[in-house]
């Protein structure tokens, strides 16, 4: 069996042979259901997949949003016009980035340090 990460990595290549239809609700409806198999089969998540958990929060930051939409919706919108396959398009590239984020929260205090610098204000 291969990891996440790897298992995102054989989506890419052949979305149509996991996914039906290049699709990023598809996609999300996939990794949910693998996600659900592994903890109905008592597999201990492992660190990728605690890491991609992190994802819908970085999507939310990234495009600095405040609502409660799943990160394929958010994708969907911000950045494919509500067209699939190029919503699917652009999660990979986004996940690409995703992946080279250490950690969210260290993303969120170096921004939050950033701004405190450049509003002049410290603690």
């Amino acid at each position: 069996m291969f990891d996440l990460y790897e298992l995102i990595s054989k989506i890419r290549k052949r979305p149509a042979m996991y996914l039906g239809e290049p699709s990023i609700s598809n996609l999300r409806t996939f990794l949910a259901g693998y996600c659900f198999a592994r903890r109905q089969m008592g597999i201990p998540q492992t660190s990728q997949e605690k890491h991609f958990s992190q994802f819908q929060s970085w999507i939310k930051h990234k495009f600095d949003v405040s609502n409660n939409l799943t990160w394929d919706v958010m994708i969907l919108y911000e950045k494919a016009c509500c067209y699939e396959p190029a919503a699917l398009d652009a999660f990979f590239q986004l996940f690409d980035e995703f992946i080279q984020t250490e950690n969210i929260d260290e993303l969120k205090s170096n921004q939050t340090n950033n701004l405190k610098v450049a509003s002049g204000t410290q603690e």
